[in-house]
C-alpha cells in the first residue's frame, strides 16, 4: 500500500488550527460582553454610593451643625451632706440644643444649651427639702473621627457653668451658688443623608454647689451628673 507523503505546509496549518483558539472563542460573545459591562457599571455605582454615604456625615472647616434633641440629667448617687443628712437629687429630662462650628475638618467648637432642668431634693432624716432648677451651658472642643459605614464617633472636653434658679423649700429660703467645672463627652453620629444625622452622646459634668438655707450654709450639693442626649443634627 503506497505511503502518503508528509506535506510540511499542510502539517503547519493543522498545528496552528489545533493550538490557536478559534476566533469565536477568542472574542467575547455579545451577551458575555454586555454582561461584563453591566457588572462593571453596577460595581461603579455601588462604589460611588458607598463613597457618597461615607461622606454624608463629613464636615469641613467653616461648617455649622445644629442639634435638636432631648437630654436626661442623671445625678450621681449620694449628692453630698446637707443639714447633717445625706442629700438625694432626682433625674430630669428636658429639650436640648447644640450649636457647633468646625474650626478644621475634624475639630468643632460646641455650645450646649437646654430648657431649665428641674430636680427634687430630699435629705435623709428630713424628707423633701425643696425643688431647684438649673441651666447647664457647656462649651466643648470636639474631635470627630473619620466616618465608617455612615457612622462617625467623636469625643470632646470642655467647661460647664451651671446657673441655679427658682429654688423653693418648705424649710425656708433655699439658695444654691452657681457652679463652674469640667465636662467630658463621647458620642456617635449616624448619617441620614444630606449631611444630617441622628446623634447619641453621653456627657459627664462636674457640678458642685454650696447650699444655703435661710442665709446659713448647710453643705455642698455634689450633683456630678451623667447627661444622656439624643438629637437630630442639621448641617449648614
Amino acid at each position: 500500500m503506497p505511503q502518503r507523503k508528509a506535506n510540511p505546509a499542510q502539517f503547519k496549518d493543522e498545528l496552528i488550527q489545533i493550538t490557536q483558539p478559534p476566533e469565536q472563542a477568542a472574542q467575547k460573545s455579545p451577551e458575555m460582553k454586555e454582561g461584563t459591562d453591566s457588572m462593571k457599571t453596577t460595581c461603579a455605582i455601588l462604589l460611588l454610593s458607598v463613597f457618597a454615604a461615607t461622606q454624608a456625615t463629613a464636615q469641613s472647616q467653616g461648617d455649622w451643625t445644629i442639634g435638636l434633641g432631648l437630654g436626661g440629667v442623671i445625678p450621681k448617687s449620694g449628692n453630698g451632706t446637707l443639714a447633717g443628712g445625706e442629700a438625694d437629687i432626682n433625674s430630669n429630662i428636658r429639650p436640648t440644643i447644640t450649636a457647633e462650628y468646625f474650626v478644621t475638618d475634624r475639630l468643632g467648637v460646641e455650645l450646649l444649651a437646654a430648657w431649665p432642668f428641674e430636680h427634687d431634693v430630699e435629705i435623709a432624716g428630713i424628707g423633701p427639702a425643696g425643688t431647684i432648677e438649673h441651666l447647664p451651658p457647656t462649651l466643648s472642643l470636639n474631635y470627630h473621627f473619620p466616618a465608617r459605614n455612615n457612622v462617625k464617633p467623636y469625643v470632646g472636653v470642655g467647661v460647664n457653668y451651671t446657673l441655679f434658679s427658682n429654688e423653693t423649700s418648705p424649710l425656708g429660703t433655699l439658695e444654691l451658688d452657681d457652679s463652674f467645672g469640667l465636662a467630658v463627652q463621647a458620642g456617635v453620629d449616624f448619617a441620614l443623608g444630606n449631611g444630617n444625622a441622628f446623634r447619641a452622646n453621653i456627657r459627664w459634668i462636674d457640678i458642685d454647689a454650696d447650699v444655703h438655707l435661710n442665709g446659713g450654709f448647710i453643705g455642698k450639693a455634689e450633683i456630678d451628673p451623667v447627661v444622656v442626649n439624643f438629637a437630630y443634627v442639621i448641617q449648614f
